[in-house]
């Protein structure tokens, strides 16, 4: 598959610290890649030299075919960012700030479609400042995507969204099809409902890179049988429920069989490095 990001032996260095320590990374065009770790792991350093916005000590990195610390007013063009924190324009609508972002790109998306897509249309002539944060975190997006970008980064996107407006944001995502996304998130089933692929990043090194579902293990992990009197981890779990199944007349009390949840996997990752 065509290569949207490439990196080999990435590194960065705060004076003695090794804040990114030797990071190889691919991410396909047209995927959701996920990349999580805890706070101070290098991940947000990551992205600022993926995004153009940090230079690096060393290793190479191509982002969409260019080198980011050489960034043009073209490649910016084909990148959209959405970060944690934006600045404040209180003062204006919300119609007038995408409207005015779309005058900064050669093959803008129309500011009410984008608007709408992102759920603000009824607030689309409300001043910036009577938004709530939640709102104003889905401006944030429509400002990354005002510009049709091949890749789209998002910073935790969904940092004040109640559960209702993140199901509504991960159709928007999941609706992206030709867009390459790079997501951090804390949220580790927003991870699993969005990312084709995951990597965790710990002491400034990846650590574990697959599925969400493959991810450290977590496919051939395990499974654990309950049962109302019982518990029992297993590599053959249908065998063990046939074998209670010769127990019990009719159905097995209280039976779940559960798997590590990615959030499991995530955390052991995490630990261990």
């Amino acid at each position: 598959m065509d290569t949207a990001v490439h990196v080999r032996g990435l590194a960065k260095r705060y004076g003695a610290l090794e804040a990114v320590r030797g990071i190889d990374l691919d991410i396909h065009r047209g995927e959701t890649f996920a990349l999580l770790g805890p706070n101070g792991a290098g991940k947000s350093t990551t992205i600022e030299i993926l995004e153009g916005l940090r230079k690096r000590d060393g290793g190479e990195v191509s982002v969409l075919g260019a080198d980011p610390h050489r960034p043009t007013r073209a490649w910016r063009a084909r990148v959209g960012i959405v970060p944690q924190t934006a600045g404040d324009v209180a003062e204006v609508s919300v119609r007038e700030i995408v409207t005015h972002f779309a005058r900064f790109y050669p093959a803008p998306a129309d500011p009410d479609e984008v608007i709408d897509r992102v759920g603000l249309a009824e607030k689309a002539k409300a001043r910036v400042a009577k938004l709530s944060g939640g709102q104003r975190r889905r401006l944030d997006v429509a400002l990354g995507l005002i510009g049709n970008p091949e890749l789209l980064f998002l910073d935790e996107p969904t940092t004040g969204f109640d559960p209702e407006a993140r199901r509504r944001f991960w159709e928007l995502i999941r609706s992206l099809e030709a867009t390459t996304i790079l997501l951090t998130t804390h949220y580790l089933d927003e991870a699993e409902e969005l990312a084709d692929r995951v990597a965790v990043i710990a002491g400034g090194r990846i650590v574990a890179e697959g599925t969400p579902r493959t991810l450290g293990g977590r496919a051939s992990d395990e499974a654990t049988v309950t049962w109302a009197d019982g518990q029992e981890r297993t590599d053959t779990p249908t065998k063990t429920i046939a074998e209670l199944m010769t127990r019990y007349d009719g159905e097995i009390p209280e039976l779940r069989v559960t798997r590590p949840t990615l959030e499991d996997v995530y955390l052991r990752l995490v630990e261990e490095s």
